[in-house]
């Protein structure tokens, strides 16, 4: 069973490498085929590395490598040694991919709107493979984490900063309007990369506390086919009890749930946040008809 248990293992690391290799090739792809045919950059580090290729008229794979270098150091030290090898197969596909695929044909031209999509969309998606089995393939969002912890801002707001200073600098080779357009693919990619970390419908978490627990409890499990969770919790002006319950659910029930609320107590207390991911006890839910 050991032995088993351990070739399971090696197998599934075998797959998230050669998946993290994928997705630098898809992102090299992206950036080789759309992106920079049409003077516009990506963000990070991919972004200075286009930047300083333009610049110095070194190869791009070179600067990728190179300045990824601490960043890989700095994902060592601060997440572990397998995101730190993960991250190196990850950049060095992106950079051997850039280099294969250089003289390709670019795939989409003139069009800026479909060049931002198209762009944004592909390398979106390399990334997030990438993330999603545990390497990258730009570190700085590494360094954002770091400075999060040293400075008083959080780590979206020091992202969103840190790509501001990297669009400056393309705008100094690819113009002010190619710096737009690389703002905007990287914002696109950001939205791709979410959505292939986390998939398409996502989870939800529905706290509601009411004074009908019970009844509430039991609609939930007739009508949407979730079991529920609760706690006694206190008042803290009334000093009342009530049942807080907890329950978990997917985007597409949500509307379901609302009516559920409404119609059982229309002064219920609900708190509702989004879950990246749910894994085991009884999340399956039951069949409804």
């Amino acid at each position: 069973m050991g032995v088993v248990s351990k070739q399971a293992l090696i197998r599934k690391k075998i797959m998230k490498a050669v998946t993290v290799i994928v997705g630098g090739f898809i992102t090299a792809y992206g950036l080789e085929a759309v992106l920079i045919p049409n003077n516009v950059s990506d963000g990070g580090v991919t972004g200075l590395s286009i930047v300083g290729s333009q610049w110095t008229g070194l190869p791009l794979a070179l600067l990728l490598a190179l300045i990824n270098i601490p960043f890989i150091f700095l994902g060592y030290k601060q997440i572990g040694r397998s995101f730190a090898i993960y991250s190196v197969l990850g950049i060095a596909s992106l950079a051997i991919g850039t280099t294969v695929m250089h003289h390709i044909p670019t795939i989409v031209k003139g069009d800026t709107l479909l060049i931002t999509v198209v762009g944004g969309i592909i390398i979106g998606f390399g990334m997030g493979l990438a993330l999603r089995n545990g390497g990258a393939l730009d570190g700085i969002d590494m360094l954002a984490v770091l400075l999060s912890r040293r400075l008083p801002f959080g780590t979206s707001d020091l992202i969103l900063f840190l790509n501001l200073f990297v669009f400056m600098v393309v705008s100094t080779v690819f113009g002010l309007q190619g710096a737009i357009l690389s703002g905007i693919a990287y914002f696109i990619a950001a939205k791709v990369i979410h959505i292939v970390e986390e998939g398409f419908s996502g989870s939800k978490t529905y706290k509601i506390i009411t004074s009908q627990a019970e009844e509430m409890i039991e609609t939930i499990r007739d009508r949407l086919g979730r079991s529920s969770t609760y706690t006694f919790v206190h008042g803290g002006y009334s000093n009342e009890q009530f049942k807080e319950i907890t329950c978990v659910i997917n985007r597409l029930e949500e509307s379901k749930m609302r009516e559920i609320i409404n119609e059982v107590d229309d002064k219920a207390f609900i708190i509702v946040y989004d879950i990246a991911e749910v894994k085991g006890g009884s999340f399956r839910k039951h069949n409804i008809h």
